[in-house]
């Protein structure tokens, strides 16, 4: 599989560091506004992961890692990339900016009209794709004519297996979902304008309320749950690794302990790579790094009533969602194949 990344920023690298150790994919192609020795320098050093383990060079138009070129561009509008020239058979769309498949400064569509077979885009489209996916929940749905496929939101990854197990065990009526989550580079470093005023406000000195679509989400890809889960995030002061907290009332009255059984059986069977359960008592720090899309917690499942639950469940915002979208893409190509 011949692979494009436009867009190498938080996503776009953590993507590049994964792929690359896939045998099947060759990445033949990075597109950022930003120069090669910006972006080689940004591939080696990671404030979050340390020190890229690959040896990485800025050519003029080139990183090399470990000896093998592949070709930067800089092109803003995704209509003029060389795609086709390099016969591109997936695009990971990464720069938040094309959300929607076409406007007068170019549209995640385009990345296909350019000559890439197909693409994916790592965050919600603000317009109907073709599909979109949360692998361990719909990715049944998948189907090998989809050409432009969302990948969803980290949080909509984490919750969505969760929501999933919780609904097919004991029926969801209605849900309510806290992000406590990370800060990412749409909040400020210091006090600066944002059209969310609290998102304006200094990233690391404050708990920052704010809005979240990823529960209502999860309707794009349980339609059972369409419009029954809503919820909010609470930025707070770590560079990465999140945890979403969903209260939700249900059908049936499980106890805690049929909870967490439902959980780990999901973790070790149908949702294996994708959910991770643990008793230990973990805290963020302990899951950054972690490939999976949820780590539910057990220690923390509670019950009041009857059928009124509460459950949490980590997640690594970063490296766990840029993990799903390199196996989306290979999932991609496998449908087609």
């Amino acid at each position: 599989m011949k692979l494009a990344i436009n867009g190498f920023g938080r996503i776009g690298r953590n993507v590049f560091k994964i792929a690359l150790e896939r045998d099947n994919i060759d990445i033949v192609a990075v597109n950022d506004i930003t120069d090669s020795a910006t972006l080689a320098h940004l591939l080696k050093y990671d404030s979050n992961y340390g020190v890229y383990s690959r040896k990485v060079e800025a050519g003029k138009d080139t990183l090399k890692v470990d000896g093998r070129e592949i070709k930067v561009f800089a092109i803003k509008n995704p209509k003029e990339l060389p795609w086709k020239e390099y016969e591109v058979d997936v695009v990971i769309e990464s720069t938040g900016i094309f959300r929607t498949g076409s406007s007068p400064k170019g549209g995640y569509r385009d990345h296909l009209g350019a000559g890439a077979k197909k693409v994916i885009l790592t965050v919600p489209a603000k317009d109907e794709m073709d599909n979109t996916i949360v692998l361990g929940v719909n990715d049944n749905d998948l189907k090998p004519s989809d050409k432009a496929v969302s990948n969803a939101s980290c949080t909509t990854n984490c919750l969505a297996p969760v929501a999933k197990v919780l609904h097919e065990n004991f029926t969801i009526q209605y849900g309510l979902m806290t992000t406590i989550h990370a800060y990412t580079n749409d909040q400020k470093i210091l006090d600066l304008p944002h059209s969310d005023f609290r998102r304006a406000r200094a990233a690391a000195l404050s708990i920052i309320p704010t809005t979240t679509g990823a529960a209502k989400a999860v309707g794009l890809v349980i339609p059972e749950l369409n419009g029954k889960l809503n919820g909010i995030a609470m930025r707070v002061p770590v560079p990465t690794s999140s945890i979403v907290d969903l209260t939700a009332q249900l059908d049936k009255d499980p106890s805690v302990e049929e909870i967490n059984d439902a959980m780990r059986r999901a973790a070790e069977g149908s949702m294996v790579g994708i959910m991770e359960y643990t008793e230990d008592p973990i805290v963020s720090v302990d899951v950054k790094g972690n490939s999976h899309s949820a780590i539910f917690d057990a220690l923390s499942t509670m019950k009041l009533g009857k059928g009124f639950v509460k459950v949490l469940a980590w997640y690594d915002n970063e490296w766990g969602y840029s993990t799903r979208v390199v196996d989306l893409a290979e999932k991609l190509v496998q449908k087609v194949g």
